[in-house]
């Protein structure tokens, strides 16, 4: 995390620093949306709440099953915002012990990423070869990566263009790169630039470059 040098145990899945694991051809497939996956962030929230509420500053809906209306991969994002890299050491067996396999940073510096596995997933809850209905992206407060989530998220609450735009963009990336799920998810960095920089966020603040492609839908 953010000045800090996150050593995680062995038995966590810690893969940092660990080359990533070479994706397999899943197609990507996008749901409409679906009113009930505010209900189960809330849930998993309350678990969560439950498990590692005396370390989370904020346990938040992210990525587009966060925003009413837009078409997504029916996979839930949640975002954890610790006071510290000591909080997120911490959290590590209790989410194990929710069903949680943590993966280190995977990919994005200063992030601990955790997913949830299912061996019945649904149509877009499979990438390399893993089913997983949620997803975990955990940061330190004030850490770049978890405040380009929140704003854009709430941008496209807010912006009904934005939102019908995004969703017009994923569904021809979809297509367009079917089976490769790096390049549509790398393919939607543009869009993803111009929404912050209208929010005024602040670009040198996030990762461009290999950011897994299960991190946003």
């Amino acid at each position: 995390m953010r000045g800090a040098s996150l050593t995680l145990p062995a038995q966590a899945g810690n893969h940092t620093g660990a080359a990533m694991p070479r994706p397999t051809a899943d197609a990507i497939l996008l749901a409409d949306y679906d009113p009930s996956w505010p209900r189960m962030f809330e849930e998993e929230r309350r678990r969560l709440e439950g498990a590692i509420g005396r370390w989370a500053v904020a346990i938040e809906h992210v990525g587009s099953t966060a925003v009413p209306g837009l078409a997504s991969k029916p996979i839930i994002d949640m975002g954890i915002a610790l006071r510290s890299p000591a909080d997120a050491l911490k959290c590590i067996t209790p989410l194990v012990e929710l069903g949680y396999e943590c993966l280190g940073e995977y990919g994005i510096a200063g992030r601990i990423y955790f997913r949830k596995r299912t061996r019945e997933p649904l149509p877009g809850q499979v990438h390399a070869g893993v089913g997983r209905t949620h997803q975990i992206h955990m940061y330190e407060t004030g850490h770049g990566e978890w405040d380009a989530h929140i704003t854009f998220r709430d941008y496209l609450r807010a912006d009904a263009g934005a939102r019908r735009d995004y969703e017009a963009l994923k569904r021809g990336l979809a297509a367009l790169h079917a089976g490769d799920v790096e390049a549509y998810a790398n393919a939607k960095c543009d869009f993803v630039r111009g929404v912050l920089r209208k929010a005024g966020y602040d670009l040198a603040r996030k990762q461009w470059s290999d950011e897994p492609s299960g991190a946003t839908a």
